[in-house]
């Protein structure tokens, strides 16, 4: 079967707060809390700059990391964690998406005169910082709904105590989309690797490292779900807060350089297999975002499990009653489940089609399979249907169950945008999900599930 892939976003902190990334040199520990924010329209003034002179001057450098402090971030509606950190000197202040699924730190620049996002948020001078330094390189960065377009600058970079001068970021002249807008962070920390990074620029976690800011190779995040807590979470730098977790870390090596990628094992609904990870996948952890996306083959069978609103597909239900019949004796002969499409003719190439495992987050857009063939939708529909009634086979379900379950499944297909709702009133019938990592199981409850009423 070809290689599958599954992102697993950072939402889901209540497994996930178990897990650690390595990442380290001698220094101390930094520490940066999140604080929970509240929706408040108000918020999403004109665009301002904090000219407040704190402490502590971006110009007077200490290049030792000290004592451990704690920034409050703040947590938008669950879906948005970021915190404030400063640049230039004096300093000047932005909210920031702390992302481990980009590489790039950006912020919008006074030059950005055609973006109503601009606007709304603060943005960076460089004429009145005294250690800014031109640099001026066009950039492009893309994300999920669009790119953004400014150039590269460089100048201190301060995030909680920690300074990091001469650090290249990108001013932004260009938002492309009016989502931004709505948002009530300014920009994005990336803290993904340099080989993913726009412009090959060092990140900032990088220049942390390899200046000996930090302490050890860590950075470990803690995002509180708790709305009454005024602290939404944290991230610590060069450490572990040991006061936001029981037991031991699961640690899980990185499967691939480049993005937080780890290996995923079976995913289930209830106690059972919904079959695409049964024998082990690819999973990127992405901070940036807060959903948990898949392949719309594992997605649509959570969606009928707990009950998702989703879209009727007729191409789906028509390759069910015209074909069904084929692939269900296919399966039953033991023919190689990766070519069943081609022989009946729904696909041109042979092997496992995965055009459903392409993954879109909130903040990126990444393509995760390597083909370059573009398969009919039957053919994607038809590879779907194929592991639908192999899961169904494996808990020895009759055929008559088994084809009433995967019509059901052709009506819970989330929509093109890949979202589905779901009604929380009904908390109490739906299942555990439970994603393993490490050989070990992170459960979901249903209510962990459905955050939002």
């Amino acid at each position: 079967m070809g290689f599958k892939y599954l992102l697993v976003v950072m939402c889901v902190l209540v497994w996930f707060g178990s897990l650690s990334f390595a990442t380290s040199n001698n220094g101390g520990l930094m520490r940066i809390g999140l604080k929970r924010r509240i929706l408040d329209l108000q918020s999403l003034k004109a665009a301002r700059i904090k000219e407040t002179v704190h402490h502590k001057d971006l110009g007077g450098v200490n290049e030792n990391c000290c004592d451990e402090d704690i920034v409050y971030l703040k947590n938008y509606l669950d879906a948005q964690y970021f915190g404030e950190i400063s640049i230039g000197s004096p300093p000047q202040y932005f909210n920031v998406v702390f992302d481990t699924g980009s590489s790039n730190l950006w912020v919008p620049s006074s030059k950005c005169i055609f973006s109503i996002a601009c606007y709304l948020h603060s943005k960076y001078r460089s004429k009145i910082s005294s250690t800014y330094t031109e640099i001026g390189i066009p950039c492009k960065i893309p994300y999920g709904q669009g790119s953004i377009f400014g150039f590269f600058s460089q100048d201190n970079v301060q995030v909680g105590d920690i300074i990091i001068k001469d650090q290249e970021f990108a001013e932004i002249t260009r938002e492309g989309s009016l989502a931004l807008a709505a948002l009530p962070f300014d920009g994005i920390l990336g803290l993904g690797f340099q080989d993913t990074s726009v412009g090959k620029v060092t990140p900032v976690w990088y220049n942390m490292l390899e200046r000996g800011l930090i302490s050890h190779k860590i950075f470990s995040l803690w995002l509180n779900q708790d709305p009454s807590e005024e602290m939404g979470g944290e991230i610590v730098f060069g450490g572990i807060d040991y006061r936001h977790f029981r037991g031991d870390h699961t640690y899980v090596p990185l499967s691939k350089k480049g993005y937080w990628q780890i290996d995923l094992g079976d995913i289930l609904l209830a106690n059972n297999s919904t079959g695409l990870c049964e024998g082990g996948c690819a999973a990127v952890v992405d901070s940036g975002t807060s959903l948990i996306a898949g392949p719309t083959s594992v997605v649509t069978q959570i969606n009928h499990a707990i009950g998702a609103e989703g879209y009727v597909s007729f191409e789906c239900k028509s390759i069910v009653h015209n074909y069904g019949d084929s692939i269900w004796e296919s399966l039953i002969t033991g023919l190689n489940p990766d070519i069943i499409c081609s022989d009946i003719g729904l696909c041109s190439n042979i092997g496992f089609n995965i055009m459903d495992d392409v993954i879109e987050t909130v903040v990126h857009n990444k393509s995760w399979n390597g083909s370059q063939t573009r398969e009919s939708p039957f053919c994607s529909f038809c590879n779907m249907i194929v592991l639908w009634i192999q899961v169904q086979l494996k808990q020895s379900n009759v055929k008559e169950k088994v084809f009433k379950y995967v019509d059901e499944l052709c009506e819970k297909l989330p929509n093109p945008p890949g979202q589905s709702f779901i009604n929380c009133k009904t908390i109490a019938t739906m299942p555990h999900i439970t994603f393993t990592i490490g050989n070990k199981s992170f459960p979901l409850s249903p209510e962990q599930v459905c955050c939002l009423t």
